[in-house]
């Protein structure tokens, strides 16, 4: 394998997660203009996150076997094409309907592409280097709440939700071609046999932070899907106003994911998921009481912190676990990430469409709760071995 120097190959893959990032989160930052463009509710608009999530969540595992004797540079670069056709196709569906297969579609590439890209950024560097260089490259989900979501809920709000998913096409090109000319050719992880399928999904370790990462997620999603129309309806945010929280609390998600990617090694990623579960819940347990935007914007702080850096974290504490078989847990923790945005957005519209705004914050700190009991008992039967 001819192998450049790694850190070009690891930005580009950071560059990669921040335009998947960007893609998935634009349905969140242009829920309103959706909803209005179609003539749907805010509800049912959110289903293309509930239906898009459960689609990532069981394509990562059910890919990851399939295209593992593919080379990652041929795979990484042809996934990110592949995602912007889904959103060109999708920015000219007349309807709901329509539009509704084609972002399912469309989101089989982060299905791929986040979980191969930490596995390979894994291989580029050696052992000791592990659990920095799979942060690192998660750094582009922060990037993708900091700059793209923030972005995408602007052009979303001033020039329609259509010109946002044709913004993101154009970047995916950008990334695809980034991948292309910087990754090493002949990356190849071992393929997964059925034997070290078996392993994964039988190790109460391995399966068990999965789970916490599944509760993770869907506790935050309850109430960050509908982020953008609680704040139009509580707060009157216009879409100025809106993309600037969504800046802010991208900015602190970027600090956190920095800080755990520094970190992480030296703490231990079991330390770093506790640290950062709860600074989630304290900010869902502080919601109710945010009765003004500059309130609001205190309270998101530690949410921003802790929301993706947590998930950074887990994809380390995965590879450091077993690196032998992160092809096959990290895609599975991807499918955790996912199932729980699918029911962590269902439960919000549900409770949104029954008008039982109030509990949606109560809901998630729960869930957060789950995971932190969930995580700690993990690290304890760990120890006790």
């Amino acid at each position: 394998m001819s192998q450049p120097a790694p850190r070009g190959a690891l930005w580009a893959l950071l560059a990669g997660n921040f335009v998947i990032g960007t893609g998935v989160m634009v349905v969140p930052g242009t829920l309103n203009e959706i909803s209005t463009s179609l003539a749907i509710t805010v509800a049912t608009a959110g289903q293309l996150i509930t239906a898009a999530a459960v689609v990532m969540c069981l394509g990562a595992p059910l890919l990851a076997a399939v295209v593992a004797g593919w080379d990652r540079r041929h795979l990484l670069a042809l996934t990110l094409l592949w995602y912007a056709a889904g959103h060109v196709i999708a920015a000219l569906m007349p309807s709901f309907g329509a539009l509704l297969p084609v972002r399912m579609l469309t989101v089989v590439a982060p299905a791929i592409f986040t979980p191969q890209a930490a596995a390979c950024a894994g291989m580029l560097v050696p052992p000791e280097q592990r659990g920095r260089a799979v942060t690192f490259v998660f750094l582009g989900w922060s990037m993708a709440s900091v700059l793209g979501l923030p972005l995408g809920a602007l052009i979303g709000g001033h020039l329609g939700w259509r010109m946002a998913f044709t913004a993101i096409a154009l970047l995916s090109l950008v990334s695809a071609v980034s991948i292309w000319l910087t990754l090493p050719r002949g990356i190849r992880p071992a393929a997964l046999t059925a034997a070290a399928w078996s392993r994964v999904l039988r190790s109460p370790v391995l399966m068990g932070i999965v789970s916490v990462t599944a509760l993770q997620g869907g506790g935050q999603f309850v109430l960050f899907s509908y982020f953008g129309p609680l704040l139009k309806q509580n707060f009157g945010a216009d879409p100025t106003t809106l993309s600037l929280m969504w800046a802010l609390f991208g900015a602190f998600g970027l600090v956190g994911n920095m800080l755990v990617s520094r970190f992480i090694d030296r703490a231990g990623a079991g330390r770093m998921v506790l640290l950062t579960s709860s600074l989630i819940a304290l900010s869902l347990f502080l919601w109710p009481w945010a009765g003004s935007l500059p309130w609001l914007a205190a309270v998101l702080v530690p949410w921003g912190l802790g929301c993706f850096a947590t998930n950074s974290a887990q994809q380390a504490r995965l590879v450091g676990l077993a690196p032998a078989l992160a092809p096959g847990s990290v895609a599975l923790n991807s499918s955790g990430i996912y199932i729980g945005q699918a029911v962590g957005a269902g439960l919000g519209g549900w409770l949104l469409a029954n008008d039982a705004v109030a509990w949606m914050n109560w809901v998630g700190f729960t869930l957060l709760l789950l995971a932190i009991g969930l995580s700690v008992a993990i690290d304890r039967s760990r120890r006790a071995a």
